[in-house]
């Protein structure tokens, strides 16, 4: 299943869309204008995001910028088009787009596209190293280290370590990592209290700089600053 943002002035290109892949069990949001869009593209968090480029308001172009300006700026964005210029398509790419279609096209293309899109940012996430000052962790070994020494993690404490690793500029919510574990199944007792503290110990403890911190009610933010 895939959470897809659809940025679409046109209510029957929108409303087709959603009538092929909401029935597939995805998760869809709607915009019908570029500002609208941009709003939730860099306030919410999306596997992949439909952007039209001619919309009211801001154009699909200047959205794209600005989600690569975001805090959400790897998200993938697929471009639609009712113009099949050169010139147009390399105006999308250099706006970072990630892909582009043009209209009239087949919604089952569409869909294809989408899970290329993603399916390529699994790849490249699950490949890279990620780095937050002395902490380092590598998803294709599975090992972390802070300070060069090497901490012993198991599967939950990997689950919740890499979410807050990628999310640095933010809070994440207790939701999102309740979810990111145990998925749709989340335990009703406050066992991931447990987790976070058991975390701590392995990345805080042994060392004088705190980086997991507590957002009281809402969540936990891993970061350098410990002002934060």
């Amino acid at each position: 299943m895939m959470k897809i943002l659809i940025v679409e002035d046109s209510r029957d290109i929108a409303e087709n869309i959603a009538d092929y892949l909401e029935p597939l069990g995805h998760d869809l949001d709607f915009a019908i204008s570029g500002r609208s869009g941009l709003e939730l593209a860099t306030n919410s968090q999306y596997d992949v995001i439909i952007l039209d480029v001619m919309l009211p308001g801001l154009s699909g172009i200047e959205v794209c910028r600005g989600i690569r300006e975001s805090s959400n700026k790897d998200v993938p964005v697929i471009m639609l088009t009712a113009r099949d210029e050169l010139d147009d398509k390399l105006l999308g790419f250099s706006a970072g787009a990630d892909d582009y279609l043009v209209k009239p096209f087949s919604i089952k293309e569409l869909e294809v596209r989408l899970h290329a899109l993603v399916d390529r940012k699994d790849r490249r996430e699950h490949c890279e190293e990620l780095t937050v000052g002395p902490l380092l962790y590598n998803q294709e070994t599975l090992q972390a280290t802070r300070s060069g020494k090497e901490l012993e993690l198991n599967p939950i404490q990997r689950k919740l370590l890499i979410l807050l690793m990628k999310n640095t500029h933010r809070v994440v919510s207790r939701e999102e990592l309740e979810h990111q574990v145990w998925g749709e199944d989340r335990p009703d007792s406050d066992i991931l209290r447990t987790h976070i503290y058991s975390l701590r110990n392995i990345i805080d403890k042994p060392f004088s700089q705190k980086l997991i911190h507590t957002a009281h009610g809402i969540g936990y933010r891993l970061s350098q600053n410990s002002d934060e």
